[in-house]
């Protein structure tokens, strides 16, 4: 019989590892020269980063006017990428969080590049507001300071003011949250380097000797961020959404935006993180710590937030249809059959269908699948950025000024360029940093014994990731 069999848990870290081989595999990395692939990740990703910052700089040079913005199109592209970062930023440090409140072992593959995809998703957002003003010289203005301008405040009831607070605090707090998970690897990265890269290492590792009262202070603080981030997701996206829904523009004014949004950005960033870990594992060889079940957990949870976002739409759908208001009706018939149907279209299918493959177990630990559909996915998360913004500011109340919107190569280079950036920085990231939790692996072949690790799960896990860690 087969079913006993299925209650056993598949190992989360494979190959029968002892503590001493968990540290050579993921400190490794971060002491050998690159290898081919990654080189080659980082020149294409360089490559496209340094068009970008070309074309941030033509922006700043030339004005606005070098985009295809015009009077009744006010947001094109900026916007959309800028909802677009900040949903992909927005999951990382929720995805992290809630899985270490909830005690899930599976987080240990997947929380250090989720962390990272959050600081450096958050970074490229924040380039589109600083850009999107115009005159990026003024771009303090955001910031409520006083001045000796005298009443020249911000405007406190600006949806742009609350982004600036809530983008900021969820930054600092998700820096905090994945610099503290740090701390002990870089201690264990510390103990093995030599010259200037120890003085490095011991200055980032904040002194750390893996004292049971640093690890029981390290416990709390990092209970007590991911309390605090958890909150912080829901509000951040939130607030994003307002930038929209206090408008009175049909199509925008909504009150399913705020959840909507908290929905679409752990969906986007699941997929991401699904992406990069993909990546990771095959550029630095991490099959061991990345394994089909952290995929396959990832894939369900795509599969139930992807579920979620579909009947968003379709609530946002019927609330047009029985509210009888022919404005907000005209504004999804424009959506589905006007100039951009192409991108309502593309929405539904990457949102909504394409994480329905999901439910065949076959397709969730199948990684060309799963990497493929990732993408589909954040591609589609695009296309419902750029659904709300263009095609509902395209046709506004009144016909005369209807306009159609097609971005200049100055536009699609900033976002192919914050891509770019996105990548070098990550690349750097795991240069530098094991991207796989030491600590965190090896007390999950301490607590779980034989029942995921394969069996070495007898010992204590603070004995090699503290400055005794000296093979």
């Amino acid at each position: 019989m087969s079913a006993p069999v299925s209650l056993i848990r598949e190992p989360l870290v494979t190959g029968s590892k002892t503590y001493h081989q968990i540290t050579e595999d993921l400190v490794s990395p971060t002491e050998k020269a690159p290898g081919t692939l990654w080189v080659m990740a980082f020149s294409v990703a360089a490559i496209l980063a340094t068009f970008g910052v070309f074309c941030i700089a033509w922006t700043i040079w030339f004005g606005i006017g070098s985009w295809n913005l015009n009077r009744t199109i006010g947001w094109g592209w900026d916007i959309t990428n800028f909802v677009w970062w900040i949903g992909i930023g927005h999951a990382g440090t929720l995805i992290s969080a809630i899985l270490l409140l909830f005690r899930q072992k599976w987080r240990t593959g997947v929380n250090r590049a989720a962390e990272a995809m959050t600081i450096f998703a958050v970074m490229c957002a924040a380039l589109f507001p600083g850009i999107h003003v115009g005159r990026a010289w003024v771009v303090f203005y955001f910031f409520p300071y006083p001045n000796t301008r005298g009443p020249l405040w911000p405007n406190f009831n600006s949806p742009l003011l609350w982004d600036l607070f809530a983008i900021s605090t969820y930054f600092t707090v998700s820096l905090l949250f994945w610099y503290t998970g740090l701390v002990p690897d870089f201690a264990t990265v510390r103990d093995r380097a030599k010259g200037i890269r120890k003085k490095i290492y011991h200055f980032l590792s904040f002194g750390w000797n893996g004292s049971a009262k640093h690890w029981q202070r390290w416990e709390s603080i990092s209970l007590v961020l991911a309390g605090l981030a958890t909150p912080l997701v829901l509000s951040v996206h939130t607030i994003v959404s307002f930038d929209f829904a206090t408008s009175v523009i049909p199509g925008w004014h909504t009150t399913i935006f705020p959840p909507y949004f908290v929905a679409g950005a752990i969906f986007s960033g699941f997929a991401m993180v699904l992406t990069l870990m993909i990546i990771t594992r095959k550029i630095l060889n991490l099959q061991d710590y990345i394994t089909i079940a952290h995929i396959e957990s990832m894939n369900k949870v795509i599969l139930v937030t992807g579920t979620i976002v579909g009947v968003a739409y379709l609530t946002e759908l019927f609330v047009a249809w029985y509210s009888g208001y022919v404005y907000e009706q005209f504004a999804f018939f424009n959506r589905a059959l006007g100039p951009y149907w192409w991108s309502y279209f593309g929405m539904m299918f990457c949102n909504v269908i394409s994480p329905q493959f999901f439910w065949s177990r076959k397709i969730r630990r199948n990684i060309v699948w799963t990497f493929f559909l990732s993408i589909v996915v954040n591609i589609g998360m695009w296309f419902e950025r750029f659904v709300i913004i263009a095609t509902t500011l395209a046709r506004d109340y009144l016909p005369s000024s209807w306009s159609f919107y097609i971005p200049t190569w100055v536009e699609i280079g900033i976002f192919t360029g914050t891509i770019g950036i996105f990548f070098v920085l990550y690349l750097i990231f795991v240069r530098v940093a094991p991207v796989v939790a030491i600590a965190e692996v090896k007390s999950i072949l301490k607590s779980s014994g034989d029942q995921y690790s394969g069996g070495h799960g007898h010992h204590h896990h603070h004995e090699e990731t503290t400055s005794t860690e000296n093979h």
